[in-house]
């Protein structure tokens, strides 16, 4: 039997409608706030995210799948959300557009990771960028309105970390002194670790190694390293989300694994989820469009998982989806009376009605079961070319009238009598 690749998984029609729910809550949250829905191509140049995401991170490293497009041209599944919405903004010429452009989107994304619960080597997510504007009131607000959508999603155990990276040139600096604390303490770190202090020495602050971890509790914080103007930024961060009546901790550890933010940094998480913790987060970039060829443009943002969302989530009321008309036919040998029924059900949904058609040459007692089941409000029975019994599924009450008045008489919604 052939199954889904490992690391991947079949959506099927419940987990569907849970998504549903989700992209309902989204787009409301939102649209509230002025973002207009954004889709980006599956797959994009293998540069975009080398220069955007940078070289150095673990996604560029070891988890793309980049392929050969059989023309030369080196192309990568897009691993996350943000480098794709800003070559779209640089391409089409959105800073010509009033100023800030913020947009959202929900896609699939891939990721050559070790699968796990919640981790998906292809996943989805739901993430919102806003590109434009320097106010730290696009922080507090793209940080408040993803508050909004996983408390919608009922998610449980949630609590926001935040932090501020400063500018590159602050924390180039900063890592210069945290790599010579690192190079101090050689002997205590894992090994990972010590194989990338040169390259990406902040990430030895997400070793779950007891060594590496000790060490870090030391070390020197980037918080405090930051020039006036990111400090004064960051402090109006949290003022707006103290008056938001937000809750959040400051975390001088925290890190992600990309490397294009700049001053404000988050991240949900949610207890619910276990080790796996994350659930959304994102921060400035100011930097980014400009490092693609665009102009300097300040920007920030969010991603989020949906299935880490799921997980965490309560379940959602789901209403099923109405259905009208259940038509089916007296004799499942009457030909005539068949054609006549699909035209019956044709013309129904035509006329706005949602029309579902027996398919399977049920009995009309078993069909009548079946519309109990899908709450079909009425059934129409074709008897003939010319003429049907339509039998309200609330009242029992059945009446006979022509094939081509079933569907006036269910819009009218006349007491069948």
């Amino acid at each position: 039997m052939i199954q889904a690749p490992k690391g991947t998984y079949d959506v099927l029609p419940p987990d569907a409608e849970r998504r549903r729910v989700l992209e309902s809550h989204a787009s409301r949250i939102l649209g509230a706030a002025g973002f207009r829905r954004i889709e980006t191509p599956v797959f994009e140049a293998t540069d975009l995210f080398a220069r955007g995401v940078g070289e150095a991170t673990d996604i560029v490293q070891k988890e793309m799948y980049t392929f050969d497009d059989g023309g030369g041209r080196s192309l990568t599944l897009r691993p996350e959300g943000t480098a794709p919405v800003c070559r779209a903004y640089i391409e089409h010429g959105m800073h010509k557009q009033p100023q800030p452009v913020k947009l959202w989107y929900l896609s699939s994304f891939f990721r050559a990771e070790a699968p796990q619960r919640g981790r998906y080597r292809q996943f989805w997510q739901v993430g919102a960028e806003t590109i434009g504007s320097a106010s730290p009131a696009v922080d507090a607000e793209l940080i408040v309105l993803l508050a909004e959508l996983l408390d919608a999603m009922g998610v449980k155990g949630t609590r926001l970390r935040l932090a501020s990276l400063g500018t590159p040139e602050t924390r180039a600096e900063y890592r210069r002194e945290l790599t010579d604390y690192l190079r101090a303490h050689e002997s205590e770190l894992a090994a990972e670790v010590r194989d990338r202090i040169e390259l990406n020495p902040m990430r030895a602050f997400d070793s779950g190694d007891p060594g590496t971890q000790r060490v870090m509790s030391g070390a020197p914080k980037l918080l405090d390293r930051l020039e006036a103007d990111d400090a004064s930024h960051f402090a109006q961060v949290q003022e707006l989300l103290d008056r938001a009546e937000l809750a959040y901790e400051l975390d001088p550890t925290l890190v992600r694994g990309l490397d294009y933010y700049t001053r404000t940094l988050f991240e949900f998480t949610s207890d619910a989820l276990g080790a796996q913790s994350g659930v959304g987060g994102g921060g400035r970039y100011d930097r980014l469009i400009d490092q693609l060829g665009g102009q300097p443009t300040p920007a920030g943002g969010w991603a989020a998982g949906v299935e880490r969302i799921l997980l965490a989530g309560a379940e959602q009321p789901i209403a099923a989806d109405p259905v009208d008309v259940l038509v089916t036919v007296s004799d499942r040998e009457d030909r005539a009376a068949a054609i006549t029924a699909f035209e019956v059900s044709r013309r129904a949904r035509i006329a706005g009605l949602a029309a579902q058609l027996e398919l399977t040459g049920r009995s009309l007692k078993s069909a009548l079961k079946h519309a109990d089941r899908i709450s079909a409000r009425y059934v129409a029975i074709v008897n003939d070319e010319r003429t049907a019994s339509l039998k309200n599924m609330d009242s029992g009450e059945q009446v006979e009238v022509g094939s081509d008045a079933v569907i006036a008489t269910i819009l009218r919604g006349s007491r069948l009598v």
